[in-house]
């Protein structure tokens, strides 16, 4: 159904990891991608890298998903998305098009489950100027209900999220949130004698119970949670963190939910988890190649490629560290990696096999981050 949506045409064919439906003109047409591990994350792309299928636009040598033209209205892309939400279940989902990236519009859309807003379920679809879905990702199964648990209160919930042990300056929220404005200064961390350490205290203007999402033994699960929209200093955008609203002891460790409390050897050390980071883009500028991609602030990231004489494939290794309670927010991260000779007309992929877009200089790529940002552990 979404790649009959996503007008992609072909039978599904698996392979290790995926289900792949369409391989276009010589590899250069649509094709869909869907992990077969649920919750089945896809990937869509319209037009391979260097294409001839240029759909009306004039300079073939340019990819066809950037051409130089304005994009489409919010509502011309709505409407473009309509059938490929439909198709996956999310048409009463929450949208926003307000995003747009050169001559293309993309449209983000957080369904709900259970009467409950999700974050971190996003569907992004990226609209091109003649009016098509261009590309997109999301997830392809709607959750399955879990057991229930007692959950905590808003106030309560950031207490606990105020208490949790600091990191370094990676963080990208420190202090003290507050449910009343705090005065414009620094804040020393919930707890302590007042001692400023350089840390802001931003102020919650808002508390939505609903479902976040997080890892959970290597796989993607939504969490009774508290969304908090806070508000930072002057001139900056507010933005969304979450917060487990589950009674601790019933979570197996600081932030992996789990149906029953799996306590550690006294003294033990939980090992790094490792995984692998999708790319949002990259970009250029001799034998160097710069990716870029989103990421946590408790987590170390490394870049690699393998490259052959027609692809260069990208990896980003996302190394969490162990044993810490970690706000959920996402930054947008960029690593350079050197390659043995200039990219030239070769395909840049990820390392599920997907194409990589070419950032256009001065734009956001397509997926990139909204100010919420996405959650990550």
């Amino acid at each position: 159904r979404l790649a009959k949506a996503l007008g992609v045409e072909g039978t599904p064919v698996a392979d290790a990891q995926a289900w792949r439906v369409g391989t276009g003109k010589d590899g250069a047409g649509p094709m869909l991608r869907v992990n077969r591990q649920a919750p089945g994350t896809w990937t869509f792309s319209r037009y391979a890298p260097g294409t001839d299928d240029c759909k009306g636009v004039l300079r073939c040598t340019h990819e066809p998903a950037a051409p130089t033209v304005h994009p489409v209205s919010v509502a011309a892309a709505e409407k473009a998305a309509a059938p490929v939400l439909k198709a996956l279940g999310q048409d009463d989902a929450k949208v926003d098009a307000g995003q747009v990236m050169g001559a293309q519009r993309v449209v983000n859309a957080d369904p709900g489950f259970g009467g409950l807003p999700t974050y971190g379920w996003t569907t992004g679809l990226t609209v091109g100027p003649q009016g098509e879905v261009v590309g997109g990702s999301g997830q392809l199964k709607a959750p399955d209900k879990g057991e229930t648990y007692p959950v905590l209160s808003a106030r309560r919930t950031l207490e606990l999220m105020n208490a949790a042990p600091r990191t370094d300056h990676r963080m990208g929220i420190g202090g003290c949130a507050s449910p009343v404005p705090l005065k414009d200064r620094l804040e020393a961390p919930c707890g302590t004698s007042g001692k400023t350490t350089g840390q802001d205290a931003f102020t919650v203007d808002r508390a939505v119970f609903g479902l976040a999402s997080h890892s959970s033994q290597g796989r993607q699960t939504l969490v009774p949670s508290w969304l908090f929209q806070v508000r930072p200093t002057a001139g900056q955008d507010g933005f969304t963190v979450t917060y487990p609203a589950v009674d601790p002891k019933y979570l197996s460790s600081p932030d992996t939910p789990s149906g029953r409390p799996e306590p550690r050897p006294s003294g033990s050390a939980a090992a790094p988890t490792t995984q692998d980071v999708r790319v949002s883009g990259y970009s250029t500028a001799g034998d160097d190649l710069t990716v870029r991609f989103e990421g946590g602030v408790c987590a170390d990231y490394k870049a690699s490629a393998e490259e052959s004489s027609d692809r260069v494939t990208v990896t980003v290794t996302e190394t969490r560290w162990p044993d810490k309670v970690c706000i959920l927010i996402a930054k947008e991260y960029q690593r350079t990696i050197h390659l043995d000779r200039p990219l030239g007309d070769r395909e840049v992929v990820g390392s599920d096999g997907g194409p990589i877009p070419r950032e256009k200089p001065g734009a956001r790529l397509p997926g990139a981050p909204r100010a919420s940002g996405r959650p990550v552990r």
